[in-house]
Order: structure tokens, then sequence, then C-alpha cells
């Protein structure tokens, strides 16, 4: 009797192992019903604040609690609420006025300019000279200081858009998200933008004019108060190239000369003051709304490491309808990002029904608007349901390419923590490669919602499909036909193996971090970790 319990233990131990070992079984079917549903016109786009969206996050519950998640909010529930300020111009008021050599001459909002709604005033005149400071980048250590030897105290700043050509670099696609508070520090109570020759390729000036009455939107704290970067800054706009050359007029150097600069490699135009002065008035009308952030958790296995947390994520929201126009009005966004949503949900069905759990708990955020601003994800990541120091990690996912067969993926981030090398083992075991940034220029790091965390001392990645295997023509095609349009919806040539794929990807890079002896780890001398995380144990880079 003895041998044969022994052998019966023997046999439940086995079992045991090859149940913890096998890999779940990612349907391609089941990503396809997700994005079915969520892209479908009776959803009307998943605007922020919508119907549209409160029904696709009901939908991403009830499919965490079929899976087997526990709620993850902070109050026990799937949806953790967030409180988000809306604001709008009202008026025909809104316009900019230069005054110099020659004059006054003004323009009204979506015309030569573009006035910025107030951050917190319902009435904005603000009136003060004009400097010039180049790129508006203060940051020596990395080789900008632009308001060296200026005097912008009380005065409006003339900032080009965007970051010196050249090799792109993700510190600089982050220095340029803080310009206003770089402004701010140095005594600016205004913001003027004017566009590269370069960023008029990208952006034409009729594009922002058609989106230049679209409602911005903050996240507002728990204690009320709406979230707003640099609130020195009174007032703000953005001129096209007849307005920015009034604002020029009778400067020591041409706007012309001022721009062949900048379009050159490297070329980094100096500040100036400027012999113009500027007048910004508008009207702003705010209101306030909710919008759910959807939260699944399972909970970790490990006695010690289920107080921490691995984080996947992805954004539920999209743009919503078209406010007028005939035909197609609803930016169902198929890809950007049901797709996303969809895998997300995927991964989590997998560790669900795991028979052995992650060491650590797995968070899995269905993420609102994102579209507004990385908003949900900002309000979350200052008020998660799990303390921000027990996060250890981030994987987002933002508009998989799911139209061919990827052979590759991109972890936007990875350079900058050992995170990076978890994606690469778990490439390697789907027996895919993980590749360098195919588009630099984009500065895609710093876009989506991991930056957020990012900014919070946490080791974070966006992953994408990759551009091998016919990856570059359909992100190219994408990009420039369906990207945040109305045709980013059912009728593309879906590859639903391919979301399989991808679900299978990313349940290995979240099962090899969840049970990692050590959380994931900046590495020495990386500007992110030391910028937002100085006080955390960092390692060598390996060597390349």
């Amino acid at each position: 009797m003895k041998t044969f319990h022994a052998a019966t233990a023997a046999i439940a131990v086995l079992a045991s192992q090859l149940a913890s070992a096998a890999e779940p079984v990612f349907s391609p079917d089941r990503v396809k019903a997700d994005v079915t549903f969520l892209a479908d016109d009776l959803l009307e786009g998943r605007g922020t604040g919508t119907r549209g969206h409160e029904i696709a996050a009901k939908y991403v519950a009830a499919q965490f609690a079929q899976a087997g998640l526990v709620p993850g909010a902070k109050d026990g529930s799937w949806f953790q609420r967030i409180t988000l300020q809306q604001r709008q111009l009202t008026g025909e008021t809104a316009s900019v006025t230069i005054t110099g050599p020659a004059g006054a001459q003004t323009w009204k909002h979506a015309t030569s300019v573009i006035v910025a709604t107030s951050d917190s005033e319902a009435a904005t005149d603000v009136s003060a000279p004009l400097v010039f400071v180049g790129y508006g980048i203060d940051a020596p250590k990395q080789g900008f200081d632009d308001y060296r030897n200026l005097d912008v105290r009380g005065k409006i700043v003339v900032v080009l858009a965007g970051i010196p050509r050249g090799d792109p670099s993700e510190t600089l696609a982050h220095l340029q998200t803080q310009k206003a508070v770089m402004a701010a520090a140095h005594g600016a109570i205004g913001t003027i933008s004017i566009s590269t020759l370069d960023g008029r390729k990208r952006r034409p000036w009729n594009r922002s004019v058609a989106s230049a009455d679209v409602p911005r939107m903050t996240w507002v704290a728990a204690d009320g108060k709406a979230h707003v970067n640099a609130p020195e800054i009174k007032a703000g706009a953005s001129l096209d190239v007849v307005a920015a050359e009034a604002a020029f007029a009778g400067a020591p150097t041409s706007l012309a000369k001022v721009l062949a600069q900048a379009d050159k490699p490297g070329g980094h135009p100096k500040g100036f003051a400027l012999k113009t002065s500027a007048r910004i008035q508008a009207h702003t009308k705010f209101e306030t709304l909710t919008t759910p952030e959807v939260i699944g958790m399972i909970p970790g296995s490990d006695p010690t490491l289920k107080n921490e947390a691995v984080v996947l994520m992805a954004h539920l929201d999209h743009l919503g309808m078209k406010a007028d126009g005939d035909g197609d009005r609803i930016y169902n966004g198929a890809l950007d990002n049901a797709a996303g949503v969809a895998v997300m949900l995927e991964v989590a069905r997998g560790f669900a029904g795991d028979a052995v759990k992650p060491k650590r708990s797995l968070l899995f955020v269905a993420n609102t608007a994102e579209e507004k601003g990385l908003l949900g994800a900002e309000s979350f990541a200052n008020d998660p349901s799990v303390p921000i120091g027990n996060i250890v990690s981030v994987v987002d996912l933002d508009q998989p390419m799911l139209l061919y067969d990827f052979t590759d993926v991109v972890a936007f981030g990875a350079d900058h923590s050992t995170l990076g090398q978890s994606v690469a083992k778990a490439a390697g075991e789907a027996g895919i490669k993980l590749a360098g940034d195919p588009m630099p220029e984009e500065t895609i790091f710093v876009r989506s919602d991991h930056y957020t965390f990012v900014k919070r001392g946490v080791p974070a990645i966006l992953l994408a499909t990759g551009y091998a295997n016919g990856g570059e023509a359909a992100w190219t095609k994408f990009m420039s036909t369906n990207y945040h349009q109305v045709s980013d919806d059912l009728s593309q040539p879906i590859n639903w193996a391919s979301g399989a794929k991808y679900a299978r990807v990313n349940y290995l890079i979240t099962r090899d971090v969840a049970d990692a002896p050590e959380r994931p780890r900046w590495y020495k001398n990386d500007f992110f970790g030391q910028a937002f995380a100085p006080n955390a144990p960092k390692v060598d880079r390996p060597a390349k």
C-alpha cells in the first residue's frame, strides 16, 4: 500500500509540474470576437465620457469576470472612475494681436493662429513683449541651454515646435514635453509655438486648424484640483508662417534664416529678444466628466512577492464620432486600440487558466482618455489601486499592427531597463526577434500610456509589432491612410492569427517578470532612471 500511495503522490507531483509548464492556447477567434464587438458602430467610437465607452468598459469587465480575474480597483470593483476637466474656447473673441514696427495685426482663432484654451481662467487677456528662445529646452547636462543670457520674466516666449533634427533621442522627446514648465521656471507668462519646415511637412497647418476646436482635457486629482503642468503660463498660441513673420518683424535674424538653420541636421538656432509684442485673448468654458479605468487582477502565488504587481495595459477609448459630415462618421478604432485591448484580454484568460499562478500579482488595466493626452493612465499612476512603489513594471499594448504575420517586435523604452531583457527572452521563446526602434523620428516612447509610469520611476515599455516580413509596408500604409481615420475599422485585412501570436509574446514577457527573483532595474546612468528613480537600485548596462 505504501508503494501504491508513493507512486500516486509522484504522479500527482508530476502532473502538477506538467500543468505549470504548459502554456495556454491563445485563440485567434477570441481576439477576433473582442475586436469585432469593441469596434462595432454601436459603440460610436468609444469616445471618452460617452455612452459607447461606458458600454465598452462594461464589456471588458464582463470578460475579466468570465475569465476568473478578481476586481482590481481601489474600492474593490472593476471600475476606478476618474474625473476629467474639459475645456473649450467659447464665443468669437479668441485672437492673437502682434504689434511691431509696422503697427498691429490681429488674427482670429483658427485662421493664421490657433489660440490655446486656458488651464484655469475663464477669461484670458495677456499682453507682453516677445522673446525667441530657439527650441525652448533648458537642459544643460544634455547640451541644451536655450535660455542662456535671455531675460523672459513677464514675457511671452516664442518656441520652435519639436526637437532639433538629427539622431532622435527619447531623452529629447521627454524634454520637449516640458517646454512650458521650463518657460515658467524662467518667469515667462505665455508661450507661442511655430512649426519648423520639417514640422510643416509632417503636420500641415490646415490639419491643425481642422482640430483647433476639439475640446482639451486634463485629469482632476482627489482634492478636486485639475492638474496643470505649468500654472504660471497664462496664455498660449500657435502661429502659421504669416503670423510668425509678423512676430519676427525687425528681428536681428529673419524667420527664414532661423527656419533654414533649424532644418539642418543638428541645427539649433540661438534665441534673442524680438522687436514685437503679442496680445492673446480668449474665453474658455470648463466642464467636468467622469470615465472609468477598468482593472482586473490575478493575485500572486508567492507569500511575499504577491504584494508586488506586474501591469499589462491597453487603452480602451478612441476618438468617438465626427461632429458633422456625410457618410461614415464613426472612428471605430479597430487597431487603435480595440486590438490592443483584445490581446490584453486574451493574455488575462491565459493566466487565469494556468494551474500555477505567477508569483507576483498581475494587474490588467483598460485605460481611458489616452487619446486626450494619456489622462486615464496619468490619473491611475497618480492614484493606483496598489502602491506605486509596488508596481515593478508596465507593458503597454497600443495599436498592434495585426495586418501581417509579424516576425519581430519593438519594445519602445527597452534600452532603459532590464525589462528589455525579459522582452528579448520572450521573443526568443516565441521564435521572433526583438528589433530596434524603426521610427525614432516619431518619438513613440513618450506618446503612450506607459510613459506616465516612467515619469514615476517604474520601468515601462510600449510593445509593438515590428517592421520585418511586410511590417514596414503595413505600418506605412496604416499611418498614412487609416490612423485616426474612420477607415480604421473591420474592413481592414486583419490577421487574427497574429493577434493570438502577439498575445503569446505578451504572456511570456509578463510571466518572466512576474516569476523573476528580482524586479526589473534601471540601468546605471540612464536618463530616465536617474531623473525619476534616483534612489532605486541600478545595474550595469550589458555590453553590446
